[in-house]
């Protein structure tokens, strides 16, 4: 693999939105992402510069957002961790206990298959569990019951179904799984 696994730096705020606005368009995206490709372009510029200064190497600790970098420079993946907890609104579902959440995972189709996605993962959750305050418990995310390829990776990455669910949001009628990785 010849891609280097980093945090996102706070400038790069152009390539973030390529890069969201990318994954918005793959054919998964409708079970992938809360959000539409509509939804993303609408977003102003100073809405995707708060978004990666908030996650970016430099940021404030409750988001951290990994990509995958090509020797050329182009971005081939991302995936980014929310810090929830008790005390902490949680964007999604419930936190009884510290814990990280993976959320917007992508990798380009041309550089599926070639270990991309698990080092993003092992960046991602390396980095949750490196954490000294507050110290997570686990790493969890949400996965669309109609998406078997992504729940088929994280569970091969040591994610497992919690029980959970939560409905899709404006589709209550399908379900979201909660798979997690506890602390080691």
């Amino acid at each position: 693999m010849d891609y280097v696994i980093r945090p996102v730096r706070a400038d790069e705020w152009r390539s973030v939105r390529e890069l969201r606005l990318a994954a918005l368009q793959d054919p998964a995206a409708p079970v992938a992402f809360l959000e539409t490709y509509e939804q993303g372009l609408k977003r102003s510029d100073e809405a995707w510069r708060e978004r990666t200064v908030d996650a970016s190497e430099n940021g404030a600790g409750e988001v951290r957002q990994f990509v995958a970098e090509g020797p050329d420079g182009s971005w081939a993946g991302s995936v980014t961790v929310l810090v929830e907890g008790p005390d902490v609104e949680v964007r999604f579902g419930e936190a009884a206990v510290n814990q990280g959440h993976l959320v917007g995972v992508f990798v380009r189709p041309e550089a599926r298959g070639a270990g991309v996605a698990d080092a993003l993962f092992r960046a991602a959750v390396d980095w949750a569990w490196s954490l000294g305050a507050p110290r997570l418990e686990r790493v969890r995310l949400y996965v669309h019951e109609n998406n078997p390829r992504a729940a088929a990776f994280y569970r091969r990455f040591g994610f497992v179904p919690t029980g959970e669910t939560v409905a899709m949001p404006g589709d209550p009628t399908a379900r979201e799984l909660e798979y997690a990785v506890t602390r080691p």
